[in-house]
C-alpha cells in the first residue's frame, strides 16, 4: 500500500494536469478497493436482481461502514493515514491548493470537482483527517471555491466537502465562523445568481450546522488519541481500533475540546446575523427530524 500511495503521491504534486489527473485515479481506485466488496462476496437480494436486469454491468457491492472495521486493507490505510508521510488528504489538499492557483478552465474544473470529491472519502475514511480544516488556510480554500465566480458543479461539490470537513469537529465549525464562513453562505444563498441546485444544497447545510455538537476529532498525527475520540464520536467506524491502548492523554484532549462545542440556540442565533427566517428553520428541523430526530 505504501509503494501504491507514494506512487499517487508523486503525480498529486505536480503542476502537469495529466499526472493530477493520474494521480487522482490512483487515489480513487486505492479508496475503491477498501469500500468495494470482493466478487467473492455473497450478493445482496437487490444486487441479485440488477445482476439478472443487466448482466455483466453491475458494479461491485458496496461494504457497509460497520464491515470496514474488520477488513484487514482498511486497517492498513487507517494506520497509514495516522502519519503525516501517508496522509490522502493533506496531500489531496495541498493539490486543491496548485489547482486553485492555475487558470479556470474546464479541465482544471473537472480537476477540482475530482479532488474534492476524494478529499470527502478520505475525511469519510479517516475521521482524524478533518483536523487539516482546523487550519485557516485550507478552510479559506472551500470558502474561496464557494465564490459566485466557481461553475455551480464546483459549489455543489465544496459545500459536501465541507459538510465532511465539519462533522463532529466543532474546532473545524469555530474556524468555519471565524472566518466569515456563514456570510460566504448565506450571500451564496442570496444570491439571484446561484443555480437551484446549489441553493438545496445550502438549505441542506445549514440543517447540519444547526445541529447540536459532539467533541472533535483529534488531529491526524496524534496517534495515541484516536482510540478514544473514535469511541465518543457516533461514527460507525468507532471499533476499527478497539484493540489498541488508550491512555490519558487522548481522553483529555478530547474533553478539552468539549467545551468548544455550540448548542444549536448559540448557532442560530449567529445564523441570524446574515439570515432573516433561521427560527423557521429550526422549528421545520424539529418537526422533519431529517438527521434522525436529535432536536424532538
Amino acid at each position: 500500500m505504501e509503494a501504491l500511495l507514494s506512487l499517487s503521491f508523486d503525480n498529486l504534486s505536480s503542476y502537469d494536469q495529466a499526472k493530477i489527473r493520474k494521480g487522482l485515479r490512483q487515489v480513487e481506485g486505492l479508496l475503491a478497493q477498501i469500500c468495494l466488496s470482493s466478487s467473492n462476496s455473497p450478493k445482496t437480494a437487490a444486487e441479485k436482481r440488477r445482476s439478472v436486469i443487466d448482466p455483466g454491468k453491475e458494479p461491485p457491492p458496496r461494504k457497509a461502514l460497520s464491515e470496514l472495521s474488520g477488513d484487514p486493507a482498511f486497517r492498513e490505510f487507517f494506520k497509514l493515514q495516522d502519519g503525516f508521510e501517508w496522509n490522502v488528504a493533506m496531500r489531496l489538499v495541498n493539490c486543491l491548493d496548485r489547482l486553485l492557483g492555475k487558470t479556470n478552465d474546464g479541465q482544471n474544473d473537472l480537476l477540482i470537482i475530482q479532488t474534492l470529491d476524494l478529499i470527502q472519502g478520505s475525511l469519510l475514511l479517516h475521521p482524524p483527517s478533518r483536523s487539516l480544516f482546523s487550519r485557516e488556510l485550507y478552510m479559506n480554500h472551500l470558502l474561496d471555491l464557494l465564490e459566485p465566480v466557481n461553475c455551480p458543479a464546483i459549489q455543489s461539490a465544496t459545500i459536501i466537502t465541507l459538510v465532511c470537513a465539519l462533522i463532529d469537529t466543532p474546532q473545524n465549525t469555530r474556524t468555519f465562523e471565524n472566518l466569515d464562513g456563514l456570510l460566504t453562505i448565506t450571500c451564496l444563498f442570496k444570491s439571484r445568481e446561484t443555480s437551484r441546485e446549489v441553493k438545496l444544497k445550502l438549505v441542506e447545510f445549514l440543517y447540519f450546522y444547526l445541529m447540536p455538537e459532539t467533541p472533535s476529532i483529534p488531529t491526524a498525527n496524534s496517534t495515541v488519541s484516536v482510540p478514544a475520540m473514535l469511541q465518543r464520536s457516533p461514527s460507525k467506524l468507532a471499533g476499527a481500533f478497539n484493540n489498541r491502548t488508550d491512555n490519558g492523554a487522548g481522553r483529555k484532549r478530547a474533553d478539552s475540546e468539549s467545551d468548544a462545542t455550540r448548542t444549536t440556540e448559540e448557532k442560530q442565533n449567529l445564523l441570524a446575523r446574515y439570515l432573516n427566517n433561521v427560527n423557521d428553520l429550526v422549528e421545520d428541523l424539529k418537526e422533519s427530524t431529517p438527521f434522525g430526530g436529535v432536536l424532538s
